[in-house]
């Protein structure tokens, strides 16, 4: 359809830009497809000629074409500013991300595009999808404020080539299944006999030259001393140091791979069935640095629950305590912030994290705003929503696996059991939140192209309920 014959409507006023006398600017079709429509002289696009105008739709490479003409479609490396993660598994959501961004101000960092590896493969998705996505609703939304993109837990080095070819600028590195969990309760014989399995040749060390660095002075630290007793350092290296090994292979391989282009680097435990206690934390830390590893965030594995799509499970001044401490390790580094993972609907600790850290933090969230698509369907098309829900009891046995969840499958009612009015509430029950998120590889693949197709024709309330949404993940970290 040519640009004259779109109305007012269909046109987003935010994503008209004139650059160097060729002006790009975002139209919407009746069927809720979108198209670039482009005056001027574009080149290195693709599209077809109607009048003065070349249509283009949302190609891999027009994309690429548009972030040489548009720099600010271009992610970058944030730093240490507070910074928050959005997570989009169905690629609609950037809009209604920047709306929640605009509604609270204030100085946080957003990262646009994130998803992980686990995720994609779920999914189907590839890292260019996901970064395309992203860009494309940044152009839509007018966001030209620095963003960023997050190749979220990666485990292995060979995860890292397609992220890197995409362009990501921040690295989450996931080395949990290094992490030995049994070095908690081992003897110290047991601890011992492990540290003949730790690969020191990456680590360029060796047992000795740590207990030296370590049991033989304390760490001054702004609220106390860190003491390393020999079992203490055993049971922190029998932890951690194959975990460490792995994160040092990783970054070289990212290093490799982007040369002098700057990146976020984050080095996550989180997933781990045990604690990280301030001793572990000090010492990856410690490691880390003295490699010179670029670590921007640390994601230690908090005291308490972090589970999908609930609130924060534990007791709150406990939770205060330990993360005093890894605030007081932090600050003797400074040189990294603290990063929460499965950090979205944690509202009982978004004021004490701020407090503590002083927005030295960054929040990763993911499947939040997948629910809040969710939500809208429960509006506008109920029955779509219950079959997602039907195939989502299907599902939850074997789609839970890979997450620590406490939900009861039999307190989430069935599709049948239910009026189309009490839909919407499902979305603020524990146990039905935890089986929607987790069941959403399942409920895409099945339902996919229904769903983004709904959400695309009710653009506005998606945003909508993102904003309300995330205006209360956000606002704790502005004021």
């Amino acid at each position: 359809m040519a640009p004259e014959k779109m109305s007012t409507s269909e046109r987003y006023s935010r994503s008209v830009v004139t650059q160097a006398n060729t002006t790009y600017a975002l139209f919407k079709l009746p069927n809720h497809e979108k198209r670039m429509v482009i005056h001027g002289q574009p080149k290195g696009f693709t599209g077809s000629k109607e009048g003065d105008a070349l249509i283009c739709e949302q190609t891999p490479e027009n994309m690429a074409a548009l972030r040489q003409q548009l720099p600010w479609l271009t992610p970058q490396a944030l730093g240490q500013q507070t910074s928050f993660g959005f997570g989009d598994r169905i690629g609609l959501a950037t809009p209604g991300h920047i709306a929640a961004m605009r509604a609270v101000g204030g100085r946080i960092a957003p990262i646009y595009a994130q998803q992980s590896v686990r995720e994609n493969s779920r999914i189907g998705r590839t890292p260019q999808q996901v970064m395309d996505d992203a860009a494309w609703g940044v152009f839509q939304a007018g966001w030209h404020e620095p963003w960023g993109a997050d190749a979220d837990h990666v485990k292995e080095v060979a995860h890292v080539a397609p992220f890197a070819a995409a362009g990501y600028t921040f690295y989450t590195i996931d080395p949990s299944d290094h992490v030995d969990n049994e070095a908690q309760t081992d003897t110290l014989d047991v601890l011992r006999q492990k540290m003949t399995q730790v690969p020191w040749s990456l680590l360029e060390t060796d047992y000795a030259t740590l207990r030296e660095r370590y049991c033989t002075r304390s760490f001054a630290l702004a609220s106390q001393a860190r003491i390393f007793d020999e079992e203490t350092l055993l049971r922190a290296l029998g932890k951690y140091g194959k975990a460490i090994a792995q994160t040092l292979l990783i970054t070289r391989e990212i290093q490799r791979h982007l040369g002098n282009r700057l990146f976020d680097l984050e080095m996550s435990v989180d997933e781990t069935d045990t604690p990280t206690s301030a001793h572990e934390h000090f010492l990856i830390a410690n490691e880390l640095l003295r490699r010179n590893v670029p670590v921007v965030s640390l994601a230690p594995r908090f005291v308490g629950k972090f589970q999908k799509g609930v609130d924060y499970i534990g007791d709150l001044a406990q939770f205060e305590a330990e993360l005093a401490k890894h605030v007081d390790i932090m600050r003797h580094f400074n040189q990294y912030k603290l990063s929460v993972h499965t950090g979205s609907d944690k509202f009982s600790i978004y004021g004490i994290v701020n407090r503590q850290a002083n927005g030295w933090v960054h929040v990763k969230t993911a499947g939040t705003s997948y629910l809040e698509a969710l939500r809208v369907m429960t509006q506008v098309n109920p029955a779509l929503f219950r079959r997602i829900l039907t195939l989502g009891h299907a599902r939850f046995a074997t789609d839970r696996k890979s997450y620590f969840l406490d939900c009861e499958q039999a307190k989430v009612p069935q599709s049948e059991e239910l009026q189309d009015a009490e839909l919407p509430a499902l979305l603020e029950q524990f146990d039905a939140r935890q089986l929607l998120h987790v069941t959403f590889g399942s409920a895409l693949d099945e339902y996919g192209t229904q769903l983004k197709a709904a959400v695309a024709a009710n653009e506005q309330a998606y945003t909508d309920v993102l904003v309300t949404h995330f205006r209360r993940h956000l606002a704790p970290f502005v004021n």
